[in-house]
């Protein structure tokens, strides 16, 4: 895989993205409220997914962004975006706020980077992954090895979408932020083999996974504000130590003074697409059909 081991490389790069992330953050022209919603609508085309857990069937909406230039001769990226807790519900258009927006809007994004974006919703009464809070009302990771009903379905999800030979199976990657930072940290756990690189915003993991993301050596870059009153800066410190007191490597950012919305400048110019996108796997993931 790319990028691995020059850890110098990759913390000169975190602090001057830092600095340049809390700076100045530039803004994208802005279209109207109308454009954007019709832009999502026609990008990301809608669809469900069905799964029977312990006898029940479960069906979660998704959507799915298939580049026009994708082909089994030029296959592209998959992007997995895991929403934050605002954006639960059987909508399958509220998930579309935040990056999938932003991935039609801006150009350092979608028009840069041609790729398959795969946004599945989560039930209102749902998570990702197994999450506590704490006496101040702050969400940390919840030490639990069974998987969630929506983890369970974006599993199947992406395991039917990698069957498509237009997907470059050596460039797969998950983002997600808040509730979809924690997420993407126990996606990534269950099955490292799958991914290119992982981007954690706001997130965080039991740090006892630690041992198995030095193992896969999965690329790695979690951002976090520091003023982040929601989910505490120490939910992605302790996981990041974690890591690096196993032996293992991995990029952190974090933004002084920013709080919660830390995706702003995460997925923004200067973020960190640039550096999930150059990240790919020696030989493409072996992921079997569902």
């Amino acid at each position: 895989m790319t990028n691995l081991n020059p850890w110098c490389s990759r913390l000169a790069l975190s602090l001057s993205m830092a600095t340049s992330l809390a700076s100045s953050l530039v803004a994208a022209p802005q279209q109207p409220a109308a454009d954007h919603e019709r832009d999502q609508e026609v990008a990301f085309q809608p669809g469900r997914e069905t799964i029977e857990i312990d006898g029940t069937e479960v069906s979660l909406p998704w959507r799915l962004l298939r580049p026009d230039s994708a082909s089994a001769d030029s296959p592209k990226p998959l992007v997995v975006f895991l929403h934050g807790a605002g954006e639960r519900g059987d909508d399958n258009l509220s998930t579309m706020a935040h990056f999938p927006r932003r991935w039609v809007s801006e150009p350092h994004l979608g028009s840069r980077h041609h790729a398959f974006v795969l946004v599945m919703q989560c039930p209102r009464n749902d998570t990702w992954t197994r999450v506590r809070r704490d006496g101040d009302g702050r969400w940390l990771a919840a030490a639990e090895a069974l998987p969630t009903s929506p983890m369970l379905a974006l599993e199947q999800a992406i395991a039917r979408i990698a069957q498509d030979p237009a997907v470059d199976r050596s460039r797969i990657y998950v983002t997600g932020l808040s509730m979809g930072g924690f997420g993407s940290w126990d996606l990534a756990r269950r099955h490292p083999e799958w991914f290119a690189a992982v981007v954690p915003v706001c997130g965080g993991c039991d740090p006892t996974a630690a041992a198995g993301f030095v193992a896969s050596r999965v690329p790695v870059w979690a951002v976090h504000g520091g003023a982040d009153t929601v989910v505490p800066p120490s939910a992605s410190r302790d996981m990041v130590e974690a890591i690096r007191s196993a032996g293992g490597s991995v990029g952190y950012t974090e933004l002084p003074g920013v709080g919660h919305d830390s995706w702003t400048m995460a997925y923004g110019p200067g973020g960190c697409i640039e550096w999930m996108f150059a990240q790919q796997r020696g030989e493409p993931a072996s992921i079997p059909a569902p």
